[in-house]
């Protein structure tokens, strides 16, 4: 590496610990004169002062917004791992989660060969209004061709988004059409749905699952309560698996559709923030409903609060295993020239007192490798690797022992799944042949498979098409040559999640869920709960193997 470039990258973090040591120096320190007077810099000019400095003085040309770009970001990683510094070019992409909406051109899609494969063009959405069919291939963008280009999806994806109002030209193949069409496309609002799906796993149990806490979270999770509820749920499993977060009062708003009024959901508090509560209303669309919250590893901040809301109220159950711990509050606030600073400003704190925050005085990079730390001495997978801390043993509203150190704990704690894993297995899940064969089969059986009107008679006619064995023959002419133990062992994995793919392919997200919901023992777990009626007065953690 030579020293020029080694430079620019050791220049942003020197600054950036300078600053923060000049921060407590610098209130102290003076520079004296040969006539004994003294110059006090202001503190406040102390990064702008340090960047001219060396824009001006520096032996080699230096940009000096560019500096500044780079070093507000390690100046931020000193403080917390979520302390973030977003750039005026990134800012739309990164809020685009919370907003809940786009602007583009409205399909779901897949790559398939090196070529994007529409799975269904929205409806009403843009695509759809001039025709775009699943099963259709992007060719060209703005007569760029993009299929076969070795084009990473994401820089596809940024081709075809752009302002509401705005035109992209798609050239489209067509099976059964010799030539490529083309279609001009106005671009417009596209929603980002945040309930994945919403549908009666029994008579009387009902499941919601969500994936993030955006702007539009809290209508859709009503419209889906109230569908359900219509169709008679009288139990709830509430999924917040791989949920990271999102908005603090969009959580707020969910939790507040389960609980009593004036009962406390979360409190923040900070160095310079005082305590705030946030509190049920009255009223809440769910109040009378049995209630399971399932969490994992990967469920963070706004579920956090969520699971935590249900659980120190003796709401309902938590299931599953402990969530990620991430309870810090960011405050955005924006630049003239439209980047963004999120600064941490308090901490989120459970009904009971519980910090959700897990700690990060390692630094980032131990702080997000945490997980694999959980997995390598065994928390995922055995009860005996749990350690409890009379610490940070905390009660609930009604009495019961609930515990903090950073995530929620979950009242019944489910190991992660191994069940039906072989070598074979691994070997097909490591090179995505699952996957890929449910893309493909449905692509090429698209014409059969949307005749099918609904989810039993696609499993009949999978069954009656013996896609297992097609699949096995695939594996093989992909590199897993059949492995009749392996096959043995793991073949109600392999077959179920075979068929859940296809199922999302041809029905999406209402096909998918219902069918893989088979293998998935956490949910199989809180059904059986809410079949025997929820216990909420154990004071200690359920354990199930």
């Amino acid at each position: 590496m030579n020293k020029k470039k080694l430079f620019g990258i050791l220049l942003p973090i020197i600054i950036a610990i300078s600053i923060v040591v000049g921060m407590f120096i610098g209130r102290y320190y003076h520079v004296q004169k040969p006539d004994n007077q003294y110059i006090i810099y202001p503190r406040t000019d102390k990064l702008t002062n340090v960047i001219n400095y060396i824009s001006r003085e520096y032996v080699d040309p230096v940009d000096k917004n560019q500096l500044t770009e780079k070093t507000i970001p390690k100046l931020l990683e000193l403080l917390d791992p979520h302390s973030q510094y977003i750039p005026a070019t990134e800012f739309a992409q990164v809020n685009e989660p919370l907003e809940g909406n786009f602007s583009g051109i409205g399909v779901q899609f897949n790559m398939l060969n090196d070529t994007l494969v529409v799975l269904k063009a929205i409806a009403n959405g843009p695509s759809e209004k001039v025709g775009i069919l699943s099963g259709d291939r992007i060719i060209t963008v703005n007569n760029i061709t993009v299929a076969g280009a070795k084009i990473p999806s994401d820089s596809i994806v940024k081709m075809l988004k752009g302002p509401q109002g705005t035109t992209v030209n798609v050239g489209i193949s067509r099976n059964q059409v010799k030539d490529l069409l083309n279609f001009t496309i106005t671009r417009d609002q596209i929603p980002l749905y945040s309930v994945d799906v919403a549908y009666m796993v029994t008579n009387s149990i009902g499941y919601i699952r969500i994936s993030t806490f955006s702007r539009t979270t809290f209508e859709e999770f009503a419209s889906a309560a109230a569908k359900l509820l219509g169709q008679g749920m009288q139990k709830m499993i509430l999924d917040l698996r791989g949920n990271g977060g999102g908005l603090l009062n969009t959580a707020v708003n969910v939790a507040d559709q389960f609980l009593g009024e004036g009962q406390l959901i979360v409190y923040t508090e900070g160095n310079s923030r005082n305590r705030e509560n946030f509190r049920a209303a009255k009223g809440g669309l769910c109040k009378d409903v049995e209630l399971v919250v399932l969490i994992d590893e990967t469920s963070a901040s706004a579920s956090e609060i969520l699971a935590g809301a249900i659980q120190d109220n003796d709401r309902g159950l938590v299931i599953g295993r402990r969530s990620f711990g991430k309870g810090l509050v960011q405050e955005q606030n924006m630049m003239s020239d439209g980047s963004a600073i999120r600064l941490t400003i308090a901490r989120y704190y459970t009904p009971s007192g519980r910090s959700i925050q897990k700690p990060y005085n390692n630094g980032s990079e131990d702080y997000y490798n945490e997980l694999s730390s959980r997995f390598d001495h065994g928390e995922l997978l055995q009860r005996d690797s749990i350690i409890f801390s009379d610490s940070l043993k905390y009660t609930t509203a009604g009495g019961r022992t609930v515990y903090g150190g950073g995530g929620i704990m979950p009242d019944i704690f489910v190991p992660l799944d191994t069940s039906g894993y072989s070598n074979y297995f691994a070997e097909i899940r490591n090179r995505g042949l699952i996957y890929r064969f449910a893309l493909e089969y449905s692509d090429k059986n698209r014409d059969k498979l949307n005749r099918l009107k609904s989810i039993e008679e696609l499993l009949n006619f999978l069954d009656k098409q013996n896609v297992k064995k097609i699949f096995t023959n695939y594996a093989a002419s992909n590199g897993v040559p059949l492995n009749k133990a392996g096959l043995q062992a793991s073949k109600f994995i392999i077959e179920t999640q075979l068929k859940a793919y296809i199922a999302r392919n041809i029905f999406d997200n209402e096909g998918f869920y219902p069918v893989i919901e088979k293998i998935d023992n956490t949910l199989q777990v809180a059904i059986d709960e809410l079949n025997k009626g929820i216990n909420l007065k154990k004071d200690t953690l359920t354990i199930t193997d």
